[in-house]
């Protein structure tokens, strides 16, 4: 098991791999993610902008994981427990649903927080979809504190519940 930055030519497969996540949510009744996101141009930009980091396994990208300092728009308003310092946004934390389960995603967050505890992040800031309970769970048994909810109208109607970690204060 390898986690490293991914490079343009992962694109299509990185796409697949969040159109299988996609989809196998969508079994389950969770409309997270849908036709609109994650994109092939999202993914592509995360790549240029070197914060997209795949998880690799017998040379096949299993997983994948934003880590940016890159503020989203939505999360402007939000009263975070931090309010200065240098924040790490998670995004797009993903694992193919024939590997999920097996601790992967688990490995991706540990990777994460090593890299921002390095980096002297204040602390980790992330969003979920409202109606994955399994996420939230995950979330809360690392110590994230949920706080209050945003809206990806694109997405969809539900809240996503914004996260955060604090490291260093």
């Amino acid at each position: 098991m390898i986690i490293e930055k991914a490079v343009l030519s992962d694109v299509e497969e990185l796409f697949s791999l969040t159109k299988s996540c996609a989809k196998h949510l969508e079994g389950k009744g969770i409309f997270q993610w849908n036709n609109n996101y994650p994109s092939k141009k999202v993914l592509q930009q995360d790549i240029e902008l070197n914060q997209l980091w795949k998880l690799v396994v017998n040379k096949v990208n299993i997983g994948i994981i934003v880590l940016t300092q890159i503020e989203d728009v939505e999360y402007k308003k939000v009263k975070w427990l931090s309010n200065n310092g240098i924040h790490l946004y998670i995004h797009r934390l993903a694992v193919l649903p024939s590997f999920q389960g097996k601790g992967y995603a688990q490995k991706l967050m540990d990777f994460a927080e090593n890299y921002a505890a390095k980096k002297n992040f204040t602390s980790i800031r992330l969003d979920t979809f409202s109606k994955n309970e399994r996420n939230n769970r995950f979330y809360k048994k690392r110590n994230y504190v949920q706080l209050e909810s945003i809206y990806f109208p694109n997405q969809s109607e539900f809240p996503f519940y914004c996260f955060e970690k604090v490291l260093n204060v």
